[in-house]
């Protein structure tokens, strides 16, 4: 695993202002990296990405839709 980047990346709802809304998905995805690096996860493998309401996986228009684009994903980058 020494030879992957862990991409961190956290999202929003469309609710509130766009540049609030950027603050929180890049504070939710540091808080995801906060604990893998507590876990032993090098800093250096990491890469914290906040991507705020751009990137939506369901529709903003009810709270369900709302809830699913509140999250963080992790993706493996296999380095070459």
């Amino acid at each position: 695993y020494q030879s992957t980047m862990i991409e961190v990346a956290g999202h929003t709802d469309n609710v509130g202002q766009n540049s609030d809304n950027q603050i929180l998905s890049n504070a939710r995805a540091r808080a995801v990296s906060d604990i893998l690096i507590r876990s032993g996860v090098a800093a250096v493998r990491i890469d914290v990405v906040g991507y705020g309401e751009t990137r939506p996986i369901a529709s903003n228009d009810n709270a369900n839709g709302r809830q699913a684009n509140r999250r963080v994903e992790l993706t493996l980058i296999p380095l070459e």
